[in-house]
Parts: C-alpha cells; structure tokens; sequence
C-alpha cells in the first residue's frame, strides 16, 4: 500500500438523518433568488430525482457588471454525484472571481476534475460533467459562453428557435480538451432557455421520452412570463406521467432579455 492509500471500511451506511442534513447542505449552495437585472428576468427551477442530486446551477455579478450563468449535469445520480457536484460548483465560484472568461474557467474545471480522477479507476467516470458556461454583458446583451457537452441552449426569437450547440466535450473525460468559445447576440424580446437532460430524457410509464420536440413547442406557443413558463413547463412533465420526484435530476433556467435601462427610469 502506498503513503496515499487509505483504509476504508467495506460498506458504509448512510441514515435518513444523515442523507436529509447532506441535502439541507446542498441547498444551501444554490442562490435563494434570480438576480435583479435592469436588463432582464431570470428565472430557474430544479426537482431532483431523490433527497440528493447531480445538477447544478448559479448566477454571479462579476466586478465589471458582467453576468455569468452556468447550468451543469454531473455523470451519475444521487449521493456520490452530489458530492462532485460540490466540488465543482466550488470551484467554479472560484474560478469566476475576478477578469474571468469561458475559455479559462472551463479549461480549469476540467483539470480540477481529471486530478481526482487519476486517483481512482473505479470512481474516476464519476468526476466528470457536462456544463454550459456563458458570460453576458448587459450593456451589448452579448453573450459569450462554452457549451461542453450539455444540450444545445435555445433562444426564442419571435417564432424561430436557434440552438446554441456544444462547443466541446463535457469536462473530466481528456486531458486535451478542445475548447471552443462562441458568442451570440440577443436581441429585446429573446428568450433564453437553459436545461438538463432530465427533462428531454424523461420517460413516462409507456417507456415515451418527453423529448426535444415537445419542450421546444412549449417554448414557442408558450408567453407567459419566465416564472409561469417554468411551472408550466413542470407540470407538463407531470401530465405527460413523469413521476414526482423525476428518476433524473430536472433543471430549467430562463432569461427574458428586455434590453438595458437608464438609471433614472429603473428609480422612477
């Protein structure tokens, strides 16, 4: 045995007691409240497929005004999924502090995860994750993000959705990771809908995925505004027959853009 190994007892029980504080825990990660925005509402909603789960998600006021979202799936469910989740939830916050961009945050995330999985073979596949990592400046409302992995992002304009597809692998699988960095222009009126895969991936009792198409039409005839679409969107899984809670972790994050206000208007 080397200096690093360690002994670990065959089989550990976890109680009910002990599995609600570690979900009172991950809880607490998560922001209480979309950001207020002079430039937009944003919105999220997550169900998770037990007491723990694997996604993640978050907002951050960077110094010069800017505003990042990221939305991610870790490889897995329950316990062991929601503590990779914390560790790259974590690190991203730090990684974001300061002049950050896609590029660099993504890049580092990925290191972070392949050093603890060269620790193990048995639980490396468990350190790795999709992730959609964007950065808006409000003044442009021009976004410019890293999808890895993670399904394609989609923004509404009028009565045309466009994908924003994956622009690299998910994180924790290759060394080299091939990053691409995009940006997209939003226009007043675009709406912005980030997801995981639980809810296109859903399946009810007749063995039936919820699937692309049914979430993109509500995302076309739906107009309510970013809190009623959620729940709407919600309790269409739940008449479609998805179970609550879901077999996979469901989370949806929406943004309004309605364009940047002066000062003085916002105060009036």
């Amino acid at each position: 045995m080397s200096d690093a190994e360690h002994d670990l007892p065959a089989m550990v029980t976890v109680d009910g007691a002990e599995l609600e504080l570690a979900r009172q825990v991950q809880l607490l990660l998560f922001p209480r409240s979309s950001p207020a925005c002079t430039w937009s509402c944003i919105a999220v909603k997550n169900r998770i497929d037990g007491m723990l789960g694997g996604d993640y998600y978050d907002f951050i006021d960077m110094p010069d005004g800017r505003q990042v979202l990221f939305v991610g799936d870790v490889t897995g469910h329950g316990l062991h999924a929601s503590v990779v989740m914390s560790l790259i939830y974590g690190f991203i916050h730090h990684a974001a502090m300061g002049n950050c961009d896609p590029y660099r945050v993504v890049h580092e995330v990925n290191s972070f995860l392949l050093h603890f999985s060269r620790r193990s073979q048995t639980f490396d596949q468990y350190f790795s994750s999709t992730l959609f990592f964007g950065i808006i400046n409000p003044e442009t409302l021009l976004i410019t993000y890293v999808n890895a992995g993670h399904p394609p992002a989609l923004v509404r304009r009028g009565d045309e959705l466009i994908e924003l597809s994956p622009t690299s692998p998910p994180v924790g699988f290759f060394d080299l990771l091939e990053i691409e960095v995009k940006s997209f222009q939003f226009q007043k009126g675009d709406r912005l809908l980030l997801y995981t895969d639980g809810i296109i991936e859903a399946a009810n009792p007749e063995g039936e995925f919820f699937g692309m198409a049914r979430m993109k039409q509500e995302l076309l005839t739906d107009d309510s505004d970013h809190l009623i679409f959620l729940d709407t969107l919600f309790e269409s899984l739940e008449r479609f027959g998805i179970p609550n809670p879901p077999e996979d972790d469901c989370t949806a994050l929406l943004v309004d853009f309605y364009g940047s206000l002066p000062v003085r208007a916002v105060l009036d």
